[in-house]
C-alpha cells in the first residue's frame, strides 16, 4: 500500500464506519408480524400543542376522536400556545378539551407539552399519555396498537411518522423517502436488536409513571431528540410501534422547506454538541449497547452529507491515482463502500416509503437537492431558535 493509498484510507474510516451502520440497520429492517391485540383497558391522554394551527386543528382532532379504541378511555386535550387565531375556539367545537397558555417568556412547544403534561398527572385520569402534532392525521389502530405495548410492559413507543402529503411536490416525496430511512429503516433495525428508536416529536407515548419519574426538561426547537436522549441516560428505551401511523404535512414550497430544514439543522447540530461526547463515555463506562447507538444516531451524518463526502473521496482517490502513477487500490474500494452502503439504506427506505416509480424518478434530482441542502449552511447566519415558528403549509 503507498503512502497516498494509506493517507486516503484513513480519511475514508470514519465515513466507511458510518455508511456500514446505516446499511446493517437497513438489512435488519424486516417488517415484523404485527402485535396481538390488547385487552383495551388502558386510559389514554392524548396531547396535541398548538401554535396558529387554526386551518388543521379540527381535522387532527376529528382523526382522534375516530381511533378504534373505546371512547370512555380516552381523551383528547389541545395546548393553545400564545395563539392568536381561532386555534382554540375550532379545537373546542371539534370535540377536545383546551388549555390556553399566554405566556410571552416560556414559549414553544416543550413548554406548552410541560404544562400539558402537569395538567393530566393531576387529573390521575390517564395511564398513558400520547403526544400528536396539531398538522397530523393518525391510524385508527393508533391507541389500541400503543395499549398493546404498554400492557406488554412498555414504558415509552413510538409511532411510524410519514408524510400527510406525499404527492404535493416532489420535495414531499423526497421527503417521504427520507422519513422512511430516518424513522422506518433506522427504528426497525433499532426495534430488532431491542435498541431505542427514539423520538420523533410526534406520536409519541409515555406511561404515566414515566413522565412522573423523568419529568421532560427539554425545551429546544427539538425537544423531542433531546428528551429521548435524557430518557436513554436513565436507561427507558422508546418502543417502535410499525404498525400505528401518524402523517404530518411536509411544506411544499423551498422557501417553507428551507426555514423547516434550517431549524431542524440548528437543533440537532446543538444536541450533538452537547451529547455526543458524554453519550459515548457513558455508553463506554456502562456498556451499554442503547447509549452507544443513541451516540452513533447523533455523530451520524445526514444522508446527504455523506453521499458528498463519498463522491469527494472517490474523485480524489480516482484523480490521485490517475495524476501520480500510484495505485490508490484501497481506498478506491472503502469510497466505493461508503456509495453503497447509502444505496442499501436508501434503497430499503424507498421500499418502505411506498412512493413506486415516481419516488425513483424523484431519486435522480438529488443531486439537486443535496446542491440545495449544502447552500443552506452558507446562508443560515441565524441563531438556533428557542421556540417553535411555525411552518408555512401550502397545498400543493
Amino acid at each position: 500500500m503507498s503512502g497516498l493509498d494509506l493517507l486516503l484510507v484513513v480519511c475514508a474510516l470514519p465515513f466507511v464506519g458510518c455508511a456500514m451502520y446505516l446499511a446493517a440497520l437497513a438489512l435488519l429492517s424486516r417488517v415484523p408480524q404485527p402485535r396481538p391485540a390488547g385487552r383495551r383497558q388502558v386510559r389514554f391522554q392524548v396531547v396535541i400543542p398548538a401554535h396558529n394551527e387554526q386551518q388543521e386543528i379540527a381535522q387532527t382532532v376529528a382523526s382522534l376522536l375516530a381511533v378504534d379504541y373505546p371512547r370512555e378511555l380516552f381523551r383528547v386535550l389541545v395546548v393553545a400556545d400564545n395563539c392568536t387565531d381561532a386555534t382554540a375556539a375550532k379545537a373546542s367545537a371539534a370535540g377536545a378539551r383546551v388549555l390556553v397558555r399566554e405566556d410571552l417568556v416560556r414559549r414553544g412547544k416543550g413548554y406548552a407539552l410541560a404544562d400539558g403534561f402537569e395538567q393530566v398527572l393531576a387529573e390521575r385520569f390517564a395511564d398513558v399519555i400520547v403526544v400528536v402534532d396539531a398538522d397530523t392525521l393518525v391510524s385508527k389502530n393508533l391507541l389500541s396498537a400503543f395499549a398493546s405495548r404498554f400492557e406488554q410492559g412498555a414504558r415509552v413507543v413510538q409511532a411510524d411518522y410519514g408524510v400527510r402529503n406525499p404527492l404535493a411536490s416532489w420535495r414531499t416525496r423526497l421527503m417521504t423517502i427520507a422519513l422512511a430511512a430516518f424513522h422506518g429503516v433506522r427504528s426497525l433495525g433499532r426495534e430488532r436488536l431491542q435498541l431505542s428508536c427514539g423520538l420523533r416529536g410526534n406520536g409519541m407515548g409515555f406511561s404515566a409513571q414515566t413522565l412522573a419519574q423523568y419529568p421532560p426538561k427539554a425545551f429546544s426547537i427539538v425537544e423531542d431528540l433531546d428528551y429521548g436522549i435524557q430518557l436513554g441516560y436513565a436507561g427507558v428505551r422508546a418502543e417502535y410501534v410499525h404498525e400505528a401511523r401518524v402523517l404530518g404535512h411536509m411544506a411544499v414550497s423551498e422557501n417553507a422547506s428551507r426555514s423547516q430544514r434550517q431549524r431542524w439543522e440548528r437543533g440537532r447540530s446543538a444536541l450533538v454538541r452537547e451529547h455526543a461526547w458524554p453519550l459515548l463515555r457513558d455508553a463506554w463506562h456502562r456498556r451499554s449497547l442503547c447509549l452507544l447507538d443513541l451516540a452513533l444516531d447523533l455523530i451520524v451524518p445526514p444522508l446527504a452529507q455523506l453521499l458528498i463526502a463519498g463522491v469527494l473521496g472517490l474523485s480524489v482517490a480516482l484523480l490521485a491515482s490517475s495524476l501520480f502513477d500510484v495505485n490508490v487500490v484501497v481506498a478506491t474500494w472503502m469510497w466505493l463502500a461508503v456509495l453503497a452502503g447509502i444505496f442499501v439504506h436508501v434503497g430499503r427506505a424507498w421500499a418502505l416509503s411506498g412512493t413506486g416509480a415516481a419516488g425513483i424518478w424523484d431519486l435522480f434530482r438529488v443531486p439537486a437537492y443535496v446542491f440545495w441542502k449544502v447552500t443552506l449552511r452558507f446562508r443560515d447566519k441565524g441563531e438556533t431558535p428557542k421556540e417553535w415558528v411555525r411552518t408555512s403549509r401550502e397545498v400543493g
